[in-house]
């Protein structure tokens, strides 16, 4: 949107609170930075320690831990003692929500020693971890034996428990959906201490398929068995810009990945990884990437490009060069090309730290990138907290693929937040309805992307500050992210609730479908024992008396006003 077409907005008055934003970037140098490189340096210390043991003792460590959670649940006096939460503390989560649930007296399981890679099944193509092993250490330990998670999802410290009982996708996901549908099994410690393995196709069915977007409320995962692919060293990457209105540059990136024909199962057809990023109203580029082996990446005239050398410059300004210089190829190592987002956590880092990407920073102080969002969270007050949360936007708008120019435009018109992220997913037609689900009746419609038994979805990924906060004008960031939930809901899309929500709960269980997760919840003895996934999601703090008491109402009522 240019200025002319811009809102009159009137400008905002600053307060103590702009000054200290502004000005932060010290902090972050001189306290964030060094000790988020220590903790970095720490946890690949403990990785290389783990990798030391053999998955037998690996294993032993594990049965003895899990022993540990369930004698530590039924420790718990219902009738005393509060609900069950892990013993992590608020700030490390990385999503960008309040952790305000653990305001509320609770009953703490301490999950923190599960964090190893238990073994590397190469006949079953299997990968079975830990919840707190994030996706730096899997990629680590699979990519050199030319194996990886069929979905590795960008950022370094995203861990696999987050990313299955949250949100996790990546540019593969066009192709193997969200990071929880390459789940084969769980291994799930349930509110009376049992422990179970959940399939698709065991006595568990109900509650495999009723953990993702559970937030954890269901039971404590101890384990996952995750689906693995064969891959190569590098990703041959194509940068191709495109100019046009956003209508436009939607139906680019559709065409980048998704064949007018509908042979979007053909390999020869789809590429292996898909990403565009919208600059602006009128510039993208689009890239997709394919494996190729070592021999061909190296061959004369070929070039390759080591992004994930700390002084190179920061990956989405990498490929903003496209718009000038024009398409372009190049090959990445694949580990590389896997956290190509991480050093600049997207765009983030420029407005963290404003000068961060100039050349001068990248070689003196580049190799400490990233700060950890854990730190940026644990240094920030209550009044900066709530400063972001109305002058920022962390949001992702999971959309039809053939609504995504429709919500391009939305962002513009409401946010005017650039740039975009784009990612498209696969969205499955499953044997029950989960919290997320395809449109009914998708598959007679045979739209672009679409097969008999996937939609394909997009994430619109709205990532910085929006354009009146940048001009110095009020926005009122509550009001903007209410609308856009509103827009998801009539859309049918959804919201990852990592972010920060607006939704009550009338309008989350418009936005996500109650009935296989409530009928999980009172089978396997959740109510009563974990809070409800609205309440953990939920803006705000929450009182222990607001907790047990939505614990204990007939939420049914909630769910009925909903249909």
């Amino acid at each position: 949107m240019s200025d002319l077409e811009a809102p009159l907005r009137p400008k905002r008055k600053k307060v103590w609170v702009d000054y200290f934003v502004q000005f932060r970037w010290i902090l972050v140098i001189f306290v964030v930075l060094p000790i988020s490189f220590t903790l970095y340096f720490l946890t690949y210390l403990g990785d290389v320690k783990s990798e030391m043991k053999s998955y037998k003792q690996r294993q032993k460590e594990h049965d003895e831990n899990v022993k540990k959670v369930v004698k530590r649940l039924k420790e718990r006096n219902p009738s005393k003692d509060g609900l069950v939460c892990t013993a992590r503390k608020p700030w490390i989560a990385v999503g960008m929500r309040n952790v305000d649930y653990k305001r509320a007296r609770h009953f703490e399981v301490d999950l923190s020693a599960f964090r190893n890679i238990l073994e590397i099944d190469r006949e079953r193509m299997v990968a079975r971890v830990e919840p707190l092993v994030n996706m730096g250490q899997i990629s680590r330990a699979s990519v050199p034996m030319n194996l990886s998670l069929a979905v590795v999802a960008e950022l370094d410290d995203l861990t696999v428990g987050g990313l299955i009982n949250g949100y996790g996708i990546e540019g593969s996901s066009h192709i193997y959906g969200l990071f929880s549908d390459t789940v084969v099994a769980y291994e799930i410690v349930l509110a009376d201490g049992q422990v179970v393995r959940a399939t698709k196709d065991n006595e568990y069915s109900d509650l495999f398929y009723a953990i993702p977007w559970s937030q954890g409320t269901l039971g404590l995962l101890v384990s996952a068995e995750i689906k693995l692919i064969p891959v190569k060293e590098y990703m041959r990457l194509t940068y191709k810009p495109v100019v046009g209105n956003l209508k436009e540059l939607a139906q680019a990136y559709i065409d980048s990945f998704a064949p007018r024909d509908g042979d979007q199962d053909n390999p020869s057809k789809v590429p292996d990884f898909v990403e565009t990023m919208i600059y602006n109203s009128t510039d993208g580029v689009m890239m997709t990437g394919r494996y190729a082996s070592k021999e061909e990446a190296k061959k004369k005239g070929n070039v390759i490009n080591n992004v994930g050398w700390w002084f190179k410059p920061w990956f989405y300004q990498h490929a903003q060069t496209a718009l000038k210089k024009g398409e372009f190829v190049e090959y990445i190592p694949t580990r590389e090309y896997y956290h190509r987002h991480t050093r600049c956590l997207y765009w983030e880092g420029k407005l963290i730290l404003p000068f961060a990407d100039q050349w001068w920073f990248r070689f003196l102080l580049g190799w400490m990138m990233p700060p950890k969002v854990s730190l940026l969270k644990a240094t920030q007050g209550e009044a900066i907290r709530n400063y972001y949360h109305e002058m920022h936007v962390i949001q992702d708008m999971l959309v039809p693929l053939y609504k995504v120019g429709d919500a391009l435009e939305w962002v513009d018109r409401e946010m005017e937040v650039y740039p975009i992220w784009l990612c498209p997913h696969r969205l499955f037609k499953l044997p029950v309805k989960t919290m997320v689900y395809p449109e009914p009746g998708f598959e007679h419609q045979h739209r672009q992307g679409d097969t008999s038994y996937a939609q394909m979805y997009t994430d619109v990924g709205v990532y910085y500050s929006p354009g009146p906060v940048l001009r110095g004008e009020v926005f009122d960031g509550a009001d903007a992210v209410r609308r856009m939930e509103d827009w998801l809901i009539e859309n049918h899309g959804f919201q990852p609730q990592y972010a920060v929500s607006e939704l009550n709960e009338k309008k989350f269980w418009r936005m996500f479908d109650a009935d296989l997760y409530e009928h999980a919840r009172k089978k396997y003895g959740a109510v009563g024992t974990f809070m409800s996934v609205y309440y953990k999601s939920k803006k705000g703090r929450k009182t222990e008396k607001e907790v047990q008491e939505a614990e204990q109402a007939h939420l049914e009522t909630a769910y009925a006003e909903a249909g």
